[in-house]
């Protein structure tokens, strides 16, 4: 009986020990969410940086930027802007305004299209640089990321920061719940920690991981002009741009 009840105790008592570690232990998610709380005046002083600096370069930018908008404007049907719906802080969607690069009627160019919507579905973005859909002024915007412009106005309405994770459309996020919720913790950036790292790899939110959880979990002012330093550098080699 006394050994009967020897195990029996034991068993209790590990179980009791497993339950406590359950519910002791934290997840990544919170791990995070608690340090991003902590750091309130930090992401204070990053929105007032976003709006002094957004404000400065789309006057800086605007030869540029209106130069653009008419070459786009009277070489090409549709639009100048292009604005599609992406996951931003909170897990709101707002819509991220880039110059258009494509041609506006995509049914011309079905094949480029179908594969686009294939791809979709697997929480992939179609990326091609031989794409047909691309126009010739598009090819020189994307090259060079001034298509990505128009985002300082996201920057200054408060749907992005200068310096985040990339802000993705919602279907990239789907197969990665987890990461969502971590992601959502932040607004989305025009750069970030991944650009500059990784920029190659920007079909799949997959290769996005590691840098991005990275970014929140350790963010710093410090951080953030690291980042922009080194951002001029990776927009001139052009690498993952097209």
């Amino acid at each position: 009986m006394e050994l009967n009840l020897n195990k029996t105790t034991t068993a209790t008592n590990t179980d009791v020990m497993r339950i406590q570690v359950v519910t002791t232990e934290k997840s990544k998610f919170r791990v995070i969410e608690n340090s991003v709380a902590e750091k309130k005046f930090d992401f204070f002083l990053k929105r007032t940086f976003d709006i002094a600096i957004a404000s400065i370069l789309i006057i800086l930018f605007a030869p540029i930027l209106i130069a653009v908008a008419l070459i786009i404007k009277i070489t090409s049907k549709g639009p100048i802007l292009y604005s599609n719906e992406r996951v931003g802080l909170g897990g709101i969607n707002f819509k991220c305004h880039k110059f258009r690069s494509m041609v506006n009627d995509q049914a011309k160019k079905k094949a480029d299209h179908k594969r686009h919507v294939e791809e979709a579905q697997k929480g992939i973005l179609h990326k091609d640089k031989n794409d047909s859909r691309i126009t010739w002024i598009g090819k020189i915007i994307r090259k060079t990321s001034i298509d990505e412009l128009p985002q300082l106005f996201n920057v200054l309405f408060g749907d992005m920061s200068i310096v985040g994770p990339r802000p993705l459309v919602p279907f990239m996020l789907t197969p990665y719940p987890e990461f969502k919720q971590i992601r959502c913790l932040v607004r989305p950036g025009i750069t970030g920690l991944w650009q500059i790292r990784d920029r190659e790899h920007n079909t799949s939110a997959e290769f996005m991981i590691e840098h991005d959880t990275e970014y929140i979990e350790n963010y710093s002012f410090l951080l953030d002009m690291k980042i922009l330093v080194e951002t001029p550098l990776v927009v001139l080699s052009g690498k993952g741009a097209y």
